[in-house]
């Protein structure tokens, strides 16, 4: 292969196809920056402009974990009810009015109720979005355009960050009001694109449609979803806990932590879609899950390498350790939108999807305060039972997709209807 053919083919891997696939990327991109900017300055406002201890943050925020957690499930049925377009459009414009009333809350009722009541938002908007994308596109494109997206994200991500970096540096009152009010505006924005998206026929619903709870009745279904869930633990692998292995455990310099998130950036916004091929099937999201998990397993052997290394090398063993994680994340990602493409059935999609999110929650409750305690607190020797978990967790994962293909799901009544867009 050529140069001119290898910068062809690695375009193609970046820039998406014209179409709906770009349109979707874009949309993703443009929520992003304000998502990205927000997630960047967010605790410096919460105790700047808001005047909030770290605690109260810290409990606030917790609490809206809880919230999402409990109703990832029930407003995910939403999208069943009322379509996906029309939910992802209505949570953004709350999403808007909720920040623009941010410089407005008093005290710390007031920063509760509007992290609350964003987090449920957030739980629908989550749903409705990955459902609208598969609903819109023939089986063979939705991983793809999936990862399309999470590429444009990353992309949006980084320029929010940039901007909450000027937001930070100028460090007023004014400017932390400015950068919330922008972001207000930035999801009002993202709304007119998703509304302008082409409109999807409304799938039938069973005559008598199963209760929002009824998914969680369905063994083989939630057995993936709490399998699939635990290996996105990657992201606090990455972000929390090797950041904390590098501060307390090596002599690498704290510029690196910040140089490893740089390099997770790039490395998805340029790879992502490359390695997400062969994930739109079951079998295939099955076998990159457990990919995806050995990875991890093996990052968990070769990071506390660098505990008893100096110089030079240890920061070549925790470069090594970071793209052993970047390809688990890249794989995994793909692994999990092929399942989420492919299990739910269509009639009950909203329900299932916000089903497999459930899984994500359980190990967003778990995941930082154990593997921390595991992977830094022991010193070291606790890296090997962490791996010893990944590591069950990918031989449990085929399987477990096969006994969920060989079980009818809850509530489907026939098989998935071609969804045409209406211009």
């Amino acid at each position: 292969m050529g140069t001119r053919e290898t910068i062809r083919t690695a375009v193609r891997d970046v820039v998406p196809p014209a179409g709906l696939t770009r349109a979707l990327a874009v949309q993703a991109m443009v929520y992003a920056v304000g998502s990205g900017l927000f997630h960047a300055g967010s605790a410096v406002f919460f105790t700047r402009a808001l005047g909030l201890s770290a605690a109260q943050v810290g409990l606030g925020l917790s609490v809206a974990a809880g919230v999402s957690l409990l109703g990832t499930v029930p407003l995910g049925g939403l999208t069943d009810r009322y379509g996906p377009q029309r939910v992802w459009v209505v949570g953004l414009v709350l999403n808007a009015a909720l920040f623009a009333t941010y410089p407005f809350v008093g005290g710390f009722a007031g920063f509760l109720a509007v992290v609350v009541a964003l987090a449920a938002v957030d739980a629908a908007v989550g749903v409705a979005r990955q459902v609208y994308s598969i609903n819109a596109l023939p089986p063979a494109e939705r991983v793809t355009a999936m990862a399309y997206q999470r590429s444009s994200l990353n992309v949006g991500f980084g320029l929010g960050a940039v901007i909450s970096g000027l937001v930070l540096a100028v460090d007023t009152i004014t400017a932390y009001r400015g950068m919330v009010w922008f972001i207000s505006t930035v999801f009002l924005v993202t709304a007119l694109f998703v509304r302008r998206l082409p409109r999807l026929p409304q799938v039938a619903r069973p005559a008598e449609p199963m209760s929002r709870l009824a998914v969680l009745r369905d063994r083989p279904f939630m057995a993936v979803s709490v399998l699939s869930g635990l290996l996105t633990a990657h992201g606090v692998l990455y972000l929390t806990v090797m950041p904390l292995w590098i501060l307390t455990h090596t002599d690498a310099p704290k510029t690196m932590i910040a140089g490893l998130v740089l390099l997770n950036t790039i490395l998805i916004v340029l790879l992502q879609v490359r390695v997400s091929r062969g994930a739109d099937t079951a079998a295939g999201a099955a076998r990159a899950s457990r990919r995806g998990g050995l990875l991890i397993a093996l990052f968990c052997l070769v990071l506390p390498i660098s505990g008893v290394t100096r110089g030079l090398l240890t920061v070549v063993v925790l470069v090594a350790a970071a793209m052993l994680l970047i390809l688990a994340e890249l794989i995994e990602s793909a692994g999990s939108w092929g399942l989420t493409a492919t299990l739910p059935p269509a009639d009950q999609r909203g329900a299932y999807v916000g089903a497999l999110g459930l899984g994500v929650q359980v190990q967003y409750l778990i995941a930082p305060a154990g593997l921390t305690a595991l992977g830094v607190t022991t010193g070291g020797w606790g890296w090997l039972p962490t791996a010893a978990i990944f590591v069950l967790v990918a031989a449990v994962i085929v399987p477990a997709v096969a006994w969920a293909q060989r079980t009818p799901r809850l509530g489907a009544e026939a098989a998935e209807p071609a969804m045409t867009p209406v211009p």
